[in-house]
């Protein structure tokens, strides 16, 4: 399941509700916890390849055929953009820079590739698994934010 991504900040929203009916679709529960990280997660991934690409983008997801107890939901986000996406440290007053930070406390696994000219960033997030909200410090290695809690609201 794919949606095309203009890159206008609009969009997001219009990706947010694409993937909740796609989850209600799948046997996911909208109120699990592996649908609200996830729709935060498309969230974050929608708006920096709108923000920081200007360049339209595509909205991947990959939901289990059948409702199980433990399966791997994937989202990906695919720009035209060959910047390679950086982590930012944000000092509390900053109103952004907190996107991949988050995309590493949530999801079970993530990263980025070339493809073509652009870049493919993706995230996985195990069903049935913990989701562990906690991230490590900036400047803490790869995972670079700890002590940070994040709720989707």
């Amino acid at each position: 399941m794919q949606l095309e991504i203009r890159p206008d900040p609009a969009e997001v929203g219009r990706a947010r509700r694409w993937a909740r009916s796609r989850l209600a679709g799948s046997g996911i529960g909208a109120d699990e916890p592996l649908a609200e990280t996830l729709i935060l997660l498309v969230s974050e991934l929608v708006t920096n390849a709108v923000v920081h690409t200007g360049c339209p983008a595509v909205l991947r997801l990959s939901l289990p055929e059948e409702p199980q107890d433990s399966a791997t939901v994937r989202l990906e986000v695919a720009d035209r953009s060959g910047r390679a996406p950086v982590p930012r440290c944000a000092d509390g007053d900053a109103t952004g820079g907190r996107g991949l930070a988050l995309v590493d406390g949530l999801a079970d696994r993530w990263g980025w590739s070339s493809d073509g000219s652009g870049k493919r960033i993706w995230c996985e997030l195990d069903r049935g698994g913990e989701q562990d909200a906690a991230v490590t410090a900036c400047g803490g290695g790869a995972s670079a934010y700890e002590g940070f809690a994040y709720e989707a609201v």
